[in-house]
């Protein structure tokens, strides 16, 4: 099945500059949707709660997001160039990681939606307040991840570390070719 829209993913995992990315194609001029993982944890916060509480149980807390993702998706233009910062498949990934079955996740995903993911290096790891995962589980969600599209019939289009515009210049110029 091939993609029946304008969608595009920038995923990889934790610290790979994903966000950066993704604020750069805003200023750029297109539509963009920012993790949902973060989105949510910051409006968390804002009521008061810690990450600690947010993320008390992980698996609550990835049932959410998928949630999230999927009511994000209904309302995304299918005619308009748009980028995820992270995607559906992306759940997989953090299914696994926490000890839930990713099938029902797997089962969303078999309609192909996206018209090309790009893969991001990872960088050089830095802490921040929303980020919990420590090297090991980094390594293991990026390899996670890059399983999880391949799995689903996705070609990865590998981003190499280098500067924000430099990779923004390669993922736009992938998605005129």
């Amino acid at each position: 099945m091939s993609a029946k829209s304008n969608w595009y993913v920038i995923t990889g995992g934790p610290s790979s500059g994903k966000t950066s990315v993704v604020k750069e194609l805003e200023k750029s001029g297109y539509k963009v949707y920012y993790e949902a993982a973060r989105i949510f944890i910051d409006e968390e916060m804002l009521k008061g709660k810690s990450v600690k509480e947010i993320r008390s149980s992980e698996a609550e807390f990835q049932k959410k997001i998928l949630e999230i993702k999927l009511e994000t998706e209904k309302s995304a233009p299918k005619d308009k160039i748009v980028f995820f910062d992270r995607a559906v498949p992306d759940s997989i990934a953090y299914y696994q990681i926490c000890g839930l079955n990713p099938k029902e996740v797997i089962e969303i995903c078999r309609e192909k939606k996206y018209e090309k993911i790009f893969f991001l290096e990872l960088l050089p790891s830095e802490d921040d307040y929303a980020r919990v995962e420590n090297s090991a589980t980094v390594e293991k969600l990026n390899k996670l991840l890059k399983e999880s599209y391949l799995n689903l019939g996705y070609e990865l289009i590998e981003i190499p570390v280098t500067a924000v515009k430099e990779r923004v210049k390669m993922i736009l110029h992938k998605i005129s070719q």
